[in-house]
């Protein structure tokens, strides 16, 4: 588990820019920004005030389309997640999260019957 510990300071014009903090004196951190468990290239790691850093990279046009697209922030030397987002895109999304609601929906249905026959078989 790392100690270090990434902020999301914004995301404007496909710039995603960031804070590390918890970084031990004297040791740069080790960043790396994985889309589709690639690294991203052009991940800047800059010293800031107060011991912490500032992290910045800019979001590939090719990760932008139809469906879910995640990044995750890791440790480079560990692989732990720092952080993660996601970008929603495209018409086919309205369904899929339609289809995902319409499980979970069932799968709650499904849930809720057994524990009802559970309570009564068990009174």
């Amino acid at each position: 588990m790392s100690i270090l510990t990434v902020t999301k300071t914004r995301l404007a014009n496909g710039q995603w820019e960031g804070v590390i903090s918890d970084v031990p004196e004297g040791i740069k951190p080790g960043i790396a920004v994985n889309y589709r468990d690639k690294p991203l290239d052009n991940v800047a790691v800059t010293p800031a005030v107060g011991g912490t850093w500032r992290l910045r990279f800019a979001i590939p046009a090719t990760m932008i389309g139809d469906g879910l697209q995640t990044v995750t922030i890791v440790e480079a030397n560990t692989g732990d997640v720092l952080d993660s987002f996601a970008i929603l895109a495209g018409d086919s999304l309205d369904e899929t999260m339609q289809a995902e609601v319409d499980l979970l929906r069932a799968e709650l249905d499904l849930l809720k019957r057994a524990f009802r026959r559970h309570c009564v078989e068990t009174a």
